[in-house]
């Protein structure tokens, strides 16, 4: 059975005779055919990233690109006179994306060659195969989520949010607090659940467990009163970060147990999963419930370990946890936490439901 191809995350266009029809510097007549802009279009909208590598001049290039109004679509372009390989890895290496995620199309042989030749694992196209790209299995993604239709706005955002960091002089939290985020944790809907599987699956410096929720395990869950589905969604005044997080929650008379929190790495600088504990931690505390939360030491989550243990989570025992029904693997681990109340983050404004509302118990203490 064939191997499903690696989904392109990003396509390198050349501009002259491959993106447009004409060359550039000999008339500035060139022509955009329509197919090629619904196809611009559409890959845009399945989540796919768009740049350029174009031996080109840069600001006549770029007012073309504007003049035909595609200029948006496209995030760190490289037009210039270097070869095609250095343009094409220099946006792998500014996107952080792998080679195997990066495809390069351009009319010239020589070019493809060239870029094959230097990096061997980036896929080239010839122009002449643009009519069929839409309908390739690598540029048509399983899923398409609410954050995929808008990756390119995300990444764009988070592009301005850098630059600003780094001509920000003053100490970190007081960028953070400039940037005025905003943290939204919400009960996951039919439509996120494929954005929250892929959480699950593709977080591991931030997962607890590194166990992957199916998506129909997930819609199981969404119907039973005794969980909790969560989805964490951030913003800034520089755009949407998306869907950050996910947490599992088993409600349990007296003991609250986290099952998952995975995060995503691009919101560790902004303490977004300390945030997100130390929330729940609130909540817990406001039911007069007992914290449990589920976690299994991987090569990669030490990161997430050091906020359960900095949050005041430990291996202490407690009826409440021996309560809950065994552990499905031999090394997970099972954090306890007897909840007191929290502040509020410093830079994070959340807005979320009030799940101790309902769900308190008479009396503090051990569960017996």
């Amino acid at each position: 059975m064939p191997e499903t191809p690696t989904t392109v995350k990003c396509l390198v266009w050349d501009l002259d005779n491959t993106l447009w029809q004409g060359t550039l510097l000999e008339n500035d007549e060139v022509r955009l055919p329509d197919e090629i802009r619904e196809l611009i279009v559409t890959l845009d909208s399945r989540g796919i990233l768009q740049s350029i590598a174009s031996k080109n001049d840069y600001d006549l290039a770029w007012s073309k690109l504007e003049e035909l109004g595609v200029a948006e679509y496209f995030i760190v372009p490289r037009i210039g006179w270097g070869p095609k390989s250095e343009a094409v890895r220099a946006i792998a290496e500014r996107l952080n994306f792998a080679h195997r995620t990066i495809a390069f199309i351009d009319d010239q042989p020589a070019e493809r060659a060239e870029v094959a030749f230097r990096l061997p694992e980036v896929r080239c196209y010839a122009a002449e195969q643009l009519a069929e790209l839409r309908d390739l299995p690598e540029f048509s993604p399983k899923a398409v989520t609410v954050d995929s239709r808008r990756r390119r706005q995300m990444y764009q955002a988070g592009i301005q949010r850098e630059a600003e960091q780094v001509a920000f002089s003053g100490p970190d939290g007081e960028f953070l607090r400039s940037l005025d985020l905003v943290m939204q944790i919400d009960r996951a809907s039919n439509e996120q659940l494929s954005r929250v599987e892929e959480l699950t699956l593709r977080t591991s410096q931030m997962n607890a467990t590194g166990v992957h929720y199916s998506d129909a395990a997930l819609r199981g869950l969404l119907t039973d009163p005794d969980h909790e589905v969560l989805v964490t969604t951030m913003s800034d005044r520089f755009g949407p970060h998306g869907a950050v997080g996910v947490l599992l929650l088993a409600m349990h008379p007296g003991t609250w147990h986290l099952k998952l929190l995975a995060t995503s790495c691009r919101v560790v600088s902004f303490g977004a999963g300390a945030a997100i504990l130390n929330w729940l931690i609130d909540q817990a505390a406001r039911a007069g419930a007992h914290l449990v939360a589920d976690f299994r030491p991987t090569d990669r989550n030490r990161m997430m370990e050091i906020a359960y243990r900095f949050a005041g989570l430990t291996e202490e025992r407690c009826a409440c946890r021996d309560a809950l029904p065994e552990a499905g693997t031999k090394d997970l681990q099972r954090l306890h936490l007897v909840p007191g109340p929290r502040e509020a983050h410093a830079a994070i404004r959340i807005t979320a439901p009030d799940l101790a509302a309902g769900r308190r118990v008479t009396t503090a203490g051990p569960v017996r």
